[in-house]
């Protein structure tokens, strides 16, 4: 009797959500990546972030099928020098007031001042800034991509698990660059290991294929890293892609190097397969012909979320969206072992983080013995007890 009773109300529930359809827009509103990239291979595809919003809707409009509900995606592209601000208005005058935001931080600042005036939503899968989630945190942001921290900190438990714990730390002279140290000055402190030596990479221009040929660079690195104290692992951090891809086997000393090169850690790599994460490559794969990068999957996780919690609440109000996925009931599947939840004081996104060497995943974090009260996600990043948000 129980069990004809459960499957009424699901019948019933069915049927609620098949006479009161719902379309729910999502905007995607994305920047332009540089393609000067040290290699090719990571050179940004036309449709990079946005075919993993595609991906996502295409999921979402499974299980819509059974809801009445249709999932749509509006691309929004812009060009150097266009305002995000108005951009997020045209979206929203399209009916999208769910945005996935794939914007640096003054620019997703700028659409989260619009977004609170207009009472969109927006999900940020592309800026790793700590700012955006502590002093300069908004309510109508959610932040699918983990932080400088949070990536930081994945790679130094892994480093402190293999006994790596003297770091050479080489970072680039863009501003980008010394916040990306700044992670790692934090996670050696945090977890034990020592900093014996910092140098810098002065940019000096031009273009960082064309005229950095491998005689050239093969001179250069070995230079940048002799004389250095004795030490277990080289850190780049490099976030503007200036230097770090020619350290690998050029560094004066024989030593690892990890950061942004080498062992990256990354919140979604094209050769992560475990948990199932291979049928979802094979899908991208064969949709968009292409490798899925993590701004593709940080779009498809954001597009997921949007679709569970349209489901849970029957509804594609901005507020009601938000107050279901910051709240207890919020779990995800992304194919990461685990299932992911938001950090509701700050609304990040707690997830696993891999360890890449470009060719498979060599291991994902939180590592074995790092441990937690509360979540062993929450021993990557900032934690609640240190955090400034204030949500507003």
């Amino acid at each position: 009797m129980r069990a004809l009773l459960v499957l009424l109300g699901l019948c019933v529930s069915a049927a609620a959500f098949a006479a009161d359809p719902l379309t729910v827009k999502v905007g995607v509103l994305r920047q332009t990546h540089s393609r000067e990239t040290i290699s090719i291979l990571d050179i940004p595809a036309a449709d990079d972030v946005l075919a993993g919003a595609l991906m996502g809707a295409d999921d979402d409009n499974t299980t819509g099928k059974f809801t009445g509900q249709t999932f749509e995606t509006i691309d929004a592209l812009l060009q150097e020098g266009d305002d995000a601000g108005a951009a997020l208005d045209k979206l929203i005058e399209k009916g999208a007031r769910l945005v996935i935001a794939d914007l640096d931080a003054p620019r997703l600042l700028a659409a989260a001042d619009r977004a609170r005036a207009t009472g969109g939503l927006l999900f940020n899968v592309s800026a790793p800034d700590e700012s955006l989630r502590e002093d300069s945190c908004r309510a109508d942001v959610i932040h699918v991509t983990p932080s400088r921290a949070m990536l930081a900190d994945g790679l130094a438990q892994y480093l402190v698990w293999k006994k790596w714990s003297r770091w050479l730390l080489i970072k680039g002279s863009h501003p980008a660059d010394e916040l990306l140290a700044q992670a790692y000055r934090a996670a050696a402190k945090k977890f034990g290991a020592k900093i014996v030596e910092e140098r810098v990479y002065e940019d000096t221009g031009g273009g960082r294929r064309s005229d950095s040929g491998s005689v050239q660079t093969q001179r250069q690195m070995p230079v940048l890293t002799q004389g250095a104290p004795a030490y277990d692992v080289l850190i780049a951090a490099d976030e503007s892609e200036v230097f770090a891809g020619y350290l690998p086997y050029r560094n004066w000393d024989a030593r690892p190097v990890a950061g942004s090169a080498g062992l990256v850690p990354t919140s979604w790599d094209g050769a992560h397969e475990q948990w199932g994460a291979q049928q979802l490559q094979n899908r991208f794969m064969q949709r968009f012909r292409r490798i899925m990068n993590a701004r593709d999957n940080n779009a498809w996780l954001a597009m997921r979320m949007i679709g569970e919690a349209a489901t849970r609440t029957g509804s594609d109000d901005p507020q009601k969206l938000r107050a279901y996925l910051a709240g207890p009931d919020f779990l995800i599947a992304a194919f990461k072992g685990v299932r992911l939840s938001l950090r509701g004081w700050n609304q990040q996104l707690r997830q696993p983080i891999l360890l890449s060497d470009g060719r498979m995943v060599v291991s994902v974090s939180p590592q074995e013995g790092f441990l937690h009260q509360t979540s062993e996600l929450d021993t990557l990043g900032l934690d609640k007890p240190e955090t400034k948000c204030r949500l507003q």
